[in-house]
């Protein structure tokens, strides 16, 4: 299935997930893959502790949140294809931030992390059948299905990426 042919597409997603390229899930999965192993780890240490506004993550802080924020949805996801019919919870991401510690690791080990959830992301994804990718599930707020989460996931980590390029890196200037 492709990024275009999702029905129906949910709405807060959307913009999460009009950012992966509208080719077959498992490429995408991939795609981002490569984007991860190709990531410009120099200019993200050369970053440091900077932010481009108070109270905005670090790299370390986004790379984190990648992280938990796949893990959260590849909950949910599974769930959805096992057929559980509760209404899954949602997270506060800035609870989370606050309480990952993320300064204390390595912008190494966070990337070493983030790859190793995704390759278990495409695991995952490469186990369901049709049936499963089209199974909608109930989120916190809107239903959505398998493969728009499918989608989500590179398409997050592309606009978390997008803003290191645009807001970040020009503080490296």
């Amino acid at each position: 299935m492709k990024r275009s042919e999702l029905n129906p597409m949910p709405e807060y997603f959307d913009r999460y997930i009009n950012m992966a390229d509208d080719v077959e899930l498992m490429d995408a999965l991939h795609i981002s893959m490569e984007e991860l192993e190709n990531a410009p780890v120099d200019k993200w240490k050369a970053l440091g502790d900077k932010v481009y506004a108070p109270g905005k993550w670090t790299v370390k802080d986004l790379l984190q949140h990648l992280i938990d924020t796949e893990r959260v949805f590849n909950y949910r996801v599974v769930a959805f294809a096992r057929k559980d019919p509760q209404k899954m919870l949602g997270y506060d991401e800035a609870l989370y931030a606050a309480n990952a510690h993320a300064q204390q690791r390595t912008i190494e080990d966070l990337l070493e992390e983030l790859k190793a959830v995704r390759l278990s992301t495409i695991y995952m994804y490469r186990s369901f059948t049709e049936e499963m990718l089209l199974t909608i599930g109930k989120g916190y707020s809107m239903e959505y299905s398998v493969a728009s989460m499918g989608f989500m996931i590179p398409g997050h980590q592309r606009w978390h990426l997008r803003v290191l390029e645009e807001k970040y890196f020009p503080l490296l200037s």
